[in-house]
This record gives structure tokens, sequence and C-alpha cells, in this order.
């Protein structure tokens, strides 16, 4: 049987308290910023930026990281656990979690926005 990626999602207290997507995709942990608190119920849509993507080993950190680097501030791990990928295209990813907090289908839908280099999503569960 071949293993479940992973999901994790940090709480992230920097210059403003956010959490972190982030989901594994071939060896990395591709990664959004998500300004509010994800979404646990159908209806509950949340904006989602595109950031850098993370080492595979970041997935367990939880800490503090200091004044002057990159994401300076704490950070704990909010939700984790597996992801069954349904569908993961450019401007569209589907999947369902499998979390402590987060269990159901969810989805990424890439905002368009015309000759911009856009990395807003919109965050929601569909069931």
């Amino acid at each position: 049987m071949e293993k479940l990626p992973i999901f994790v999602i940090q709480k992230h207290k920097s210059s403003h308290l956010h959490y972190d997507l982030r989901l594994e995709k071939e060896g990395i942990l591709k990664s959004w910023a998500i300004p509010k608190e994800p979404p646990t119920k159908v209806g509950i849509k949340r904006l989602a930026v595109e950031v850098k993507d993370h080492p595979l080993d970041y997935a367990d950190f939880q800490g503090n990281i200091p004044e002057g680097l990159y994401g300076a501030g704490s950070v704990k791990i909010w939700d984790k656990g597996f992801y069954v990928p349904i569908k993961f295209e450019e401007k569209e990813i589907v999947f369902k979690l499998k979390g402590k907090r987060l269990k159901g289908t969810y989805c990424l839908i890439k905002f368009e926005v015309k000759n911009l280099k856009n990395k807003n999503w919109l965050f929601f569960k569909k069931t």
C-alpha cells in the first residue's frame, strides 16, 4: 500500500498571526499562509497566499524563529495528518484531509488576475 502524503498546519505568530498550510508534494512542502483560522465547516472561505516551499522535515517544527530571520516569531503545530490528493493542478488543488482538527475534502482555487504574477488562492472545505 502506498504511503499517503502528509499535511501540517502551523499557527505562526510573526509580524501578524496567521496559519501556514503545508502539503507534501514530490519531497517538499508546498506552502500557503492563511491570515485567519483554517475553515472547519463548509461555507467558510479563506484567503491562502502561496509562499516559498519548505523542506519536508519542517513539518515537525515547533518553536521560535529568532528575530532577523525569515518568519521570525513562534510556531506551533495546529493540525497534522495525512491527505489524499484528488486533483493537484496549477490552478486547482483538491484533497481529502485526515487530521485531528480538519477532516474532509478541501479545495485550493487560484485567483485569476490578468497580467500579474498572482499568489492568492481561495481555501475552503467542500465536504
